[in-house]
């Protein structure tokens, strides 16, 4: 399932461009990803190209972990998605 699929019309040529969009699993992993904070407290977006050989290795863990968290968010709200089987 996708996300944000859209038409693109060029207002001067006219061509008109399209996109299915983003992967929905993408798009919920994103929304955790910002919910959760890709960046550790102590590290600012300033100090990123910066890093310490022992400061990149750490914020290279604190990416991964806090990426495969989000998808773990979004792996369960997809699931959450899936229509149940109700018995009767």
């Amino acid at each position: 399932m996708k996300a944000h699929p859209f038409q693109h019309r060029h207002p001067t040529t006219g061509v008109t461009t399209s996109s299915e969009g983003m992967d929905l699993r993408d798009y919920f992993a994103a929304a955790c990803h910002d919910k959760i904070g890709c960046f550790p407290q102590h590290f600012t977006l300033n100090e990123v190209g910066n890093l310490t050989e022992r400061q990149q290795a750490e914020f290279d863990r604190y990416i991964k972990a806090s990426s495969k968290l989000a998808y773990q968010l979004a792996d369960a709200m997809l699931e959450a998605r899936e229509p149940k089987d109700e018995q009767s």
